[in-house]
């Protein structure tokens, strides 16, 4: 690989870096060429993008863009690595999860997660991330919490008008 391909692949992954709040480093090392495949194919069902790329270019992308803010995955660059990137912070692993599953087999494994800010190391994180909510989940909970106390007040008022039309019959019974 010349320097200019190589530049060219660091540029890449700094865009996607950028573009991504999401991403899973996963080793994919001992797959079939058909189980790469496959793999390839649910990701690009379920809009997650699968690149694989040179540990020592994934990192220089990743320090080229803040050394720091992705310290924790550097641990995880050895080995083969597949990258995959997502909207959806979850979505990567219910694939690793449901890929394995399917395959019967160990692989993919998850090395470590970027999401939003945190990192995730190891494997034993997937069931955590399987877990996460999407920021629509999250603000669809909010709105249902804030809708909540308004819809009892409604309710109680609705209720109050029923209980003055039953004292009303009432009283018109009694005379």
């Amino acid at each position: 690989m010349t320097k200019n391909e190589k530049n060219e692949v660091i540029e890449v992954l700094k865009d996607k870096f950028t573009q991504y709040n999401t991403f899973y480093v996963t080793n994919t090392e001992a797959l079939t060429v058909a189980q790469i495949g496959k793999l390839r194919r649910i990701c690009f069902d379920k809009k997650v993008e699968l690149k694989v790329a040179k540990n020592t270019l994934i990192k220089k992308a990743l320090e080229s863009l803040d050394a720091e803010k992705y310290a924790g995955v550097y641990e995880s660059l050895n080995n083969v690595t597949a990258l995959m990137f997502s909207e959806n912070a979850k979505e990567p692993a219910l694939i690793i999860s449901s890929f394995r599953t399917e395959g019967k087999t160990e692989k993919p494994v998850l090395k470590a997660a970027y999401v939003d800010g945190a990192v995730f190391v190891g494997d034993n994180q997937l069931e955590a991330l399987k877990t996460l909510k999407g920021k629509q989940e999250l603000l669809g909970e909010i709105i249902g919490l804030l809708q909540s106390p308004a819809k009892n007040v409604i309710s109680g008022l609705n209720a109050g008008n029923k209980l003055a039309g039953l004292i009303k019959a009432l009283e018109e019974r009694a005379a």
